[in-house]
């Protein structure tokens, strides 16, 4: 792990510390977590005594999704100033790893349950009500066709240098960019989970089969352009290379590479699917009568 160095320089002419801003981004990403974990908890300890006890595979695969929110945000925040390639893994980690566990929690139902009467009633409201603007703004935004444009722009445009510069530059601007990846992958991620609450009936698997092909394809291409060209695109990281005494070429593909291989992670709910469907054509083919067989005279 390469010590932080706090190098990140505030936006503008504002002026404040460095290290105080972080130590306060890192004081509220923790709280943050901590709090959504135990809301999560008290929900499905409310859930189980009424007798609704939700799958314990869900709060194993929810607490796994904060345990790499914590590793991407918090423990991996200072190698990611220094090494293009940990910058890549953290967001690995958001889109691929973290987004679709916490989805596959089932957060929404289990966390309003886990907070008070009051404040559960008011955004069980916004959410759950048809004819709210957030629930309508949900259902637009998790179609597949908006959900997968959005996520791909927000991954793209954050790896054109300028941005990804800013963001390794810059404390808050590194901010908005997780919270933009974090939030266009659980857009991404939700037509293909399903979570509660169901905001439009399943797509054709086709669809989502070719939804998730597609992803791999534009990860392919992000991790091909980023580890072909034999020249670095990323001046800040070329000026941490320089003073690590490593390559920046080499740290960069090797990001790229990461991207590359890491994308193939789509294909997985891929099987999932494919194997859904041969299991439901089986159970198709044994509840069909069977054929009468003619008799000869």
């Amino acid at each position: 792990m390469v010590p932080r160095r706090h190098a990140r320089q505030p936006l503008g002419r504002e002026r404040y510390n460095p290290l105080v801003l972080d130590l306060v981004l890192k004081i509220v990403g923790t709280l943050l977590l901590v709090a959504l974990g135990v809301a999560y908890l008290r929900g499905w300890r409310r859930l189980a005594a009424a007798g609704h006890r939700p799958p314990r595979w869900r709060l194993a695969l929810y607490t796994l999704a904060l345990v790499t929110l914590a590793l991407a945000l918090l423990g991996l925040d200072a190698a990611a100033e220094a090494r293009f390639s940990w910058h890549m893994i953290q967001h690995l980690l958001l889109v691929m790893v973290a987004a679709p566990l916490v989805l596959l929690g089932n957060p929404l139902p289990l966390v309003l349950w886990g907070l008070p009467r009051a404040v559960r009633g008011r955004l069980a409201a916004a959410t759950l009500r048809p004819a709210t603007s957030v629930r309508r703004a949900l259902v637009t935004l998790s179609w597949l066709p908006v959900a997968g444009a959005l996520y791909v722009i927000t991954v793209w445009g954050w790896h054109l240098p300028a941005a990804y510069d800013a963001a390794a530059e810059h404390e808050l601007v590194h901010v908005v960019e997780h919270a933009m990846l974090l939030g266009t992958a659980l857009l991404f991620w939700w037509p293909v989970i399903l979570p509660a609450p169901r905001l439009r009936p399943p797509s054709h698997p086709g669809l989502v089969i070719a939804y998730l092909v597609a992803a791999t394809a534009q990860n392919t291409a992000l991790g091909m352009a980023l580890t072909v060209p034999d020249r670095p695109f990323y001046p800040h990281y070329v000026r941490e290379a320089a003073r690590l005494g490593i390559s920046a070429v080499d740290d960069q593909a090797l990001g790229g590479g990461f991207m590359w291989s890491m994308g193939h992670m789509y294909l997985l709910p891929i099987l999932v699917i494919l194997y859904a469907l041969a299991r439901q054509s089986e159970r198709n083919q044994d509840d069909a009568p069977e054929a009468s067989t003619p008799i000869d005279g």
